[in-house]
């Protein structure tokens, strides 16, 4: 299915979600970079979708917000999937044409 076909969502960048989270406490985003210990330019970036939320950043916005490593990384899959376009037809089709049978391997093992 391509990404036209895909239904409908609206799906943003983890970003809005730490802009919201700023201005419902109030902070600014340099307020954030020191919370977090990291550089202003580096919160920019997240929230501008530029760099993404990793295992480590997700840990830190839980520390900082309260919501859990887990919702930020769902986010940032979720928002770098939807950007993604649908893999190449092919690929399915050449496993289709494989069968449901498992790929088999020579068998290394010494007296087998």
């Amino acid at each position: 299915m391509s990404r036209s076909n895909r239904p409908v969502a609206e799906v943003f960048p983890p970003g809005a979600f730490i802009r919201e989270e700023l201005e419902a406490r109030g902070w600014s985003q340099r307020d954030l970079a020191e919370i977090l210990g990291r550089p202003s330019q580096a919160v920019n970036a997240i929230i501008n979708g530029h760099k993404q939320i990793t295992p480590r950043t997700a840990r830190e916005l839980e520390a900082a917000f309260g919501s859990s490593a887990e919702f930020w990384l769902n986010l940032e899959v979720a928002y770098r999937l939807h950007r993604e376009d649908s893999p190449d037809p092919a690929i399915a089709r050449r496993a289709a044409e494989r069968g449901a049978a498992p790929l088999t391997r020579k068998s290394t093992a010494r007296g087998s």
